[in-house]
């Protein structure tokens, strides 16, 4: 796995008055400076370092997190990582996680909380070609769809029931465009700040038909913590969600202001490139999957009872969960809906 702690230059570091590692010297009128020492925090992503992980970057880069008075120990994310058995183990504060997941956690018992819901819409898409006449998801009952092994028993069952669709149309996706490139009759799932990007530079127009826009209401990119850091340390908790916020209100924004944290990013992810961030962050402003919805007037990482239930039982209709589970044991609104970056 990798772990990449981040800190400010010695420049910076300077410029604020630090002193001793791990502690500021906040200079207060009329007073001594005294040190007020970080409380480091350890937030795991759930994937490789991409502009869909901006505002948590930005927020280390800016020093948002250090104006809480945290240290951020932001770790990369990979294939073969499991975020909540890293929770579960100790080895790790909070994780980047979704609403279906915690679900989950009520399903299993598992004595996490969701605090704060980055993504008010869950960013995955169905791909057909351009011209093809499969432009609606009404209109791909029948049609061979390429799914993965995730979005089988996630996002698949709830368009199965909608739109009438069948497992015998479905195929396996395995994360090669190949197969969609080569043949113009093929659906296939996809990220909206990816596939479609390279589906476009490989010379191909795609259709690009967000899930979240027929219903799924999955929150994604969310920060998940154990019930006892949430109840045990509530103003620590606070101090990481409202700067994690701040740190998406300004990486949206784009602009030289995030420069660094993209630089990061790169590093990180020697993959990510700037074209590819810049396409991500202009798709993620244009389908407002961070300001859309109860984020407009609630602020970023919103999340709401209403939403929580009508999710939780859309998917126990489908059966992907239960019924008769409390969905509330899964979250909390305490840390939210402050108003951080509202339109």
């Amino acid at each position: 796995m990798t772990m990449t702690r981040y800190r400010l230059s010695r420049r910076a570091t300077l410029a604020m008055g630090a002193g001793a590692a791990g502690s500021v010297l906040v200079r207060l009128p009329g007073r001594t400076a005294s040190a007020q020492t970080l409380d480091k925090v350890s937030f795991q992503t759930n994937w490789r370092a991409q502009a869909e992980h901006g505002g948590f970057y930005q927020a280390v880069a800016a020093g948002i997190y250090r104006k809480y008075g945290i240290d951020c120990d932001l770790r990369m994310g990979g294939p073969q990582i499991s975020n909540s058995q890293l929770m579960m183990g100790g080895r790790v504060d909070m994780i980047m996680s979704a609403g279906l997941e915690a679900l989950n956690y009520v399903k299993e018992d598992l004595p996490f909380l969701c605090v704060a819901a980055i993504f008010q819409k869950d960013p995955q898409v169905l791909i057909a070609h351009a011209g093809s006449g499969n432009d609606s998801f009404e209109k791909l009952k029948g049609k061979t769809i390429l799914v993965g092994a995730g979005g089988r028993v996630t996002y698949w069952p709830f368009l199965k029931v909608k739109y009438g669709y069948s497992d015998e149309q479905m195929k396996p996706y395995t994360f090669n465009l190949a197969p969609f490139l080569a043949d113009k009759t093929l659906v296939q799932q996809g990220f909206l700040s990816s596939e479609p990007y390279a589906i476009r530079q490989a010379g191909a127009e795609p259709v690009v038909m967000l899930i979240a826009d027929a219903g799924y209401d999955n929150y994604n990119t969310t920060i998940a913590t154990s019930k006892k850091l949430a109840s045990e340390k509530k103003d620590l908790v606070q101090r990481f969600v409202s700067a994690s916020l701040e740190g998406w209100a300004q990486y949206l924004k784009g602009g030289p202001a995030i420069e660094a944290a993209n630089a990061q990013i790169k590093k990180d992810n020697p993959e990510m490139t700037d074209d590819k961030i810049a396409y991500a962050i202009q798709v993620m402003n244009e389908k407002g999957i961070v300001l859309s919805g109860d984020a407009i007037k609630l602020g970023i990482g919103a999340m709401t009872d209403a939403r929580w239930e009508r999710f939780y039982a859309s998917m126990a209709d489908v059966g992907v969960l239960p019924k008769g589970i409390d969905p509330k044991k899964g979250y909390t609104l305490e840390f939210v809906n402050h108003g951080v970056g509202r339109t």
